[in-house]
């Protein structure tokens, strides 16, 4: 036998080995687990409503993960992504709040409550809840987001800086839903504002800048005497050199691994940017999180500000004494309960935190939305921090 054939399988193959069998998990609990509340046999439906409910779940378990690798394969569809996310969206709704309900069925059978009327009255109240949070995370998906204000008290800032402004944007994520109205409205409650200061955190978008070029020309209309914007990790999924330089064109300022100082006076408060933690794996040539060299020539007496668009990056800031770290990407958990997943890999979830005697960490729950078009108690927000002298 030749050697390509006892040859163990490529890493590439392992990977789409790996990721099938774990789309076709996920699809399996997250479609499969909603049908056990919502068509369970205790409930004893009329056979139409089993037929046609059990025949819903086989359909749409089958054509999801169809759609997901046809969005996200070589042919990149918006089309279906769009339908996929959504599907996304609902499924882990249902699933979640199938879960929840577990309990009431405990409760009713404790309580004797016979089935079918047990098992029917728990799918009604699945079926209702799930609904209406679904609805309710769409609409706040699609609102312009809330202004969320916060004063920021850092005991080396000079009284000079006393009352500057930061308005604080993240995870945008301009994708396969048109989202230019949307962004407009953003910018325009951001022009309201009158920051001194506008950041971007990064996860700009899905997509390159060919895609998404339209849905993000109204942030050329932030208005700001300075704006700084620092790469997401979804950036690297789609050249991120290429969205670096497309926002430098914009008119805002790109901190790869940079910093710049801005002055009142005699007094100097500094703002760093790194890339995003995935940068070094992502194949960018000169793409990595290189603090050190973002702090390079810095006047270590005065305060930092760091864009850093994970709040994962923390412990490092606390090592290289930064006064106050920006951060998104959690989206405050997006879907709950979901944020107990991201509270697995991220220190804070959102607002205001204390890391040392020095170092805080604020992280915004962002601006728009990643793969579901929802948000459920997680509302999104436009940042706004109030620098303050001790």
């Amino acid at each position: 036998m030749s050697s390509t054939t006892t040859a163990p399988p490529r890493p590439s193959a392992r990977r789409r080995v790996s990721f099938t069998a774990v789309l076709l998990t996920v699809t399996a609990l997250l479609f499969w687990v909603p049908w056990t509340g919502l068509l369970a046999p205790s409930a004893d439906w009329p056979w139409p409503v089993q037929v046609i409910g059990t025949a819903f779940f086989v359909v749409t378990s089958v054509a999801f993960p169809l759609l997901l690798v046809r969005a996200h394969g070589r042919r990149h569809s918006d089309r279906a992504a769009r339908i996929a996310h959504l599907m996304l969206g609902v499924a882990w709704v249902f699933f979640a709040w199938t879960l929840i309900t577990h309990v009431l069925r405990l409760v009713l059978t404790v309580a004797g409550v016979d089935n079918p009327f047990r098992s029917r009255f728990v799918a009604v109240v699945l079926l209702v809840v799930g609904l209406a949070l679904v609805g309710y995370g769409i609409r706040e998906a699609r609102r312009v987001p809330r202004i969320r204000r916060t004063d920021v008290v850092l005991p080396r800032l000079d009284r000079a800086f006393d009352g500057l402004t930061i308005a604080v944007l993240a995870d945008t994520h301009y994708g396969a839903i048109d989202r230019t109205r949307w962004n407009e409205g953003t910018v325009a409650a951001v022009n309201e504002l009158n920051a001194d200061v506008v950041v971007h955190v990064g996860d700009i978008a899905d997509g390159t800048v060919e895609q998404r070029r339209g849905q993000a020309a109204a942030l050329g209309d932030v208005r700001a005497r300075h704006r700084f914007y620092v790469s997401g990790n979804h950036e690297y999924l789609s050249n991120a050199q290429a969205w670096l330089e497309h926002m430098t064109e914009l008119g805002w300022t790109s901190l790869h691994n940079q910093h710049r100082v801005l002055d009142r006076g005699d007094a100097r408060l500094v703002f760093a940017g790194i890339d995003d933690i995935t940068a070094a794996h992502s194949g960018e040539p000169g793409h990595r999180a290189d603090l050190d060299a973002a702090m390079a020539g810095a006047d270590p007496d005065a305060p930092v500000v760091l864009l850093a668009h994970q709040p994962s990056e923390i412990p490092k800031a606390v090592a290289a004494g930064v006064d106050l770290q920006l951060s998104g990407h959690t989206h405050g958990g997006q879907i709950w309960p979901f944020h107990l997943l991201v509270r697995l890999q991220q220190p804070v979830l959102s607002g205001l935190s204390r890391h040392s005697d020095r170092t805080q960490l604020y992280t915004s729950r962002g601006a728009g939305f990643w793969g579901p078009p929802l948000r459920v108690f997680a509302p999104s927000e436009i940042s706004l921090l109030t620098l303050r002298a001790a």
